[in-house]
């Protein structure tokens, strides 16, 4: 996989780290990996960003900003307020496409969910990782709602022809409460598959070498690491005798 989508169910969903943990898998292996985010919206200008969390969490300086913008808006109505012009998707592909030349995995974190318009003609995540034939990592919450939108998600993703890399839960609670625990059989159903992860609730906040730590424990070995959705499904002892 040389180029890697990173979508959420919904904003705040651990994108973030998600896309730091895969960028440390990558560089720990020694394979050359640079992370893009097309639009990063609701921070200033000179103000820290998502990649300068890739870049501390994963100890990597290989990554590209295409746009930002002020308000915390879809990056379209943030562009539309700012009165610039809109990224261009188009653009984005054409850079990545570059980027993957010389790079082992190029990673795309999106900005908030799958179908967030980036412009005016209605541009989203989805479409830039058909038009680069890139799966994509769906990210999510654990909890009440997990399900429908991861759902919701997934049919997106296959109605338009767009590959399922895994779904990993961006942040678990050291006390999962009935209802995330209930839910990781009910995402492996919905997905078709095993939970390719779940990284540890305030990931973010470790230093590179225990993000790494966690990142390995956290994904599946598909991206590098040592997950084990069964062991993880098993511990979360949903049976009568243990509810």
């Amino acid at each position: 996989m040389s180029v890697l989508v990173v979508t959420g169910t919904c904003t705040g969903v651990g994108k973030t780290v998600v896309t730091a943990a895969l960028a440390a898998l990558s560089a720990a292996r020694g394979a050359p990996v640079a992370v893009v985010k097309p639009a990063q919206t609701g921070v200033a200008p000179g103000e820290p960003g998502d990649l300068d969390d890739v870049r501390r969490l994963a100890a990597i300086d290989d990554v590209h900003e295409f746009a930002r913008f002020p308000d915390p808006l879809s990056p379209a109505a943030a562009a539309r307020r700012s009165g610039t012009p809109p990224v261009r998707l188009a653009d984005v592909a054409k850079s990545v496409g570059e980027l993957s030349r010389s790079r082992r995995l190029v990673l795309i974190e999106g900005a908030g969910g799958l179908l967030v318009r980036f412009d005016e003609e209605g541009g989203t995540v989805a479409d830039l990782a058909r038009w680069l034939g890139a799966a994509v990592v769906v990210v999510t919450r654990p909890g009440l709602g997990a399900l429908n939108h991861t759902a919701l998600t997934l049919e997106a993703l296959a109605h338009r022809g767009v590959q399922l890399a895994g779904v990993v839960i961006g942040a678990w609670p050291d006390e999962p409460d009935l209802a995330m625990r209930s839910n990781v059989r009910d995402l492996e159903t919905i997905a078709a598959r095993p939970l390719a992860g779940a990284l540890p609730a305030g990931a973010g906040a470790l230093d590179p070498a225990e993000f790494l730590a966690a990142a390995h424990r956290g994904l599946s070995p598909l991206f590098g690491g040592s997950f084990d959705a069964a062991a993880f499904r098993d511990g979360c002892g949903l049976t009568k005798e243990n509810p």
